[in-house]
């Protein structure tokens, strides 16, 4: 009977582990499958701006240019004032996400650390904000921009977007994981909110802080649709609505050169994104436990 049984376990073990190997490989296959899906147009735009109009509508398409046109980037360049409005982008997103993070933090270390009344149903309306389409608030922002004299003005840009109701629940979620041992700890010896929330709250919450100020950072450098309703001037463009500057009207586009000018748009996320990932994940899923 034990050697019955031996028998069967032996049978059983190369068979679980033929199941192990055929999921892991299924799940490493989708994840090649999902990486391809998101790699391939970057390629496919950083081909495409090395190439002639010829070469990209050649077909079967070449990934690889035989012969690279880096004077794309120049033209690029050159056909729009893409110096101011990298200007106008830096300052237009530095300014915003700034006061988007302090805003945020604020707010969710008032909801979390101060006593007040109807705490509960003010945090449900902001909730409620998260709900409301930003074509909904489009109209009526516009209308206080253009009475407050702000079109075409850098406030006129950044304010409307400078209190964000994601951002608060991110870091409202995450200060209540805190350990309030230390908060407690550091009332005793005397510390304020303000000593509280800058030598403790934050520095213990920089996983959600870098990740909330990478999420506001990459739609304020995208942002196209605000920015071009509030401005009509060139040199208060941003670089999104300065990308539409390179297009033919009358479909006659030079897809190299404006390929070369969205690489200018994409690379400085790009690279501000692979430093910041190791925060993203962990920020993220902090506080996914807490009501």
């Amino acid at each position: 009977m034990e050697i019955t049984l031996r028998k069967a376990a032996g049978k059983a073990a190369p068979r679980a582990n033929w199941r192990a190997s055929g999921a892991a490989l299924a799940k490493y296959a989708l994840l090649i499958l999902v990486g391809a899906v998101f790699f391939l147009p970057v390629f496919w735009m950083a081909s495409a701006s090395l190439k002639d109009l010829q070469a990209i509508y050649t077909f079967p398409p070449r990934w690889i240019p035989t012969d690279p046109q880096w004077s794309n980037y120049a033209a690029a360049w050159n056909a729009a004032p893409f110096g101011r409005f990298y200007l106008n982008t830096i300052i237009t997103t530095v300014v915003g996400v700034g006061a988007e993070l302090l805003l945020g933090t604020l707010t969710a270390y008032a909801f979390v650390f101060l006593p007040f009344p109807r705490k509960d149903l003010l945090f449900l309306v902001l909730l409620a904000a998260l709900m409301v389409p930003i074509q909904v608030t489009m109209l009526p922002n516009y209308l206080t921009i253009a009475n407050l004299g702000w079109l075409n003005t850098y406030q006129g840009i950044i304010v409307p977007g400078a209190s964000v109701a994601f951002g608060t629940f991110l870091f409202r979620q995450h200060f209540l994981t805190l350990p309030r041992e230390i908060m407690e700890a550091a009332r005793l010896e005397g510390a304020g909110h303000l000593q509280l929330l800058w030598r403790i709250v934050l520095p213990l919450s920089r996983p959600v802080f870098v990740t909330v100020g990478l999420i506001a950072l990459v739609n304020k450098w995208n942002d196209f649709l605000w920015p071009l309703i509030v401005t009509n001037r060139i040199n208060m463009r941003v670089l999104p609505v300065g990308l539409a500057y390179l297009y033919d009207q009358e479909g006659n586009s030079q897809w190299g050169i404006i390929m070369a000018a969205t690489i200018f748009v994409v690379l400085p996320i790009m690279v501000i994104f692979a430093w910041a990932q190791r925060h993203i994940i962990s920020g993220l899923t902090a506080g996914a436990t807490k009501g």
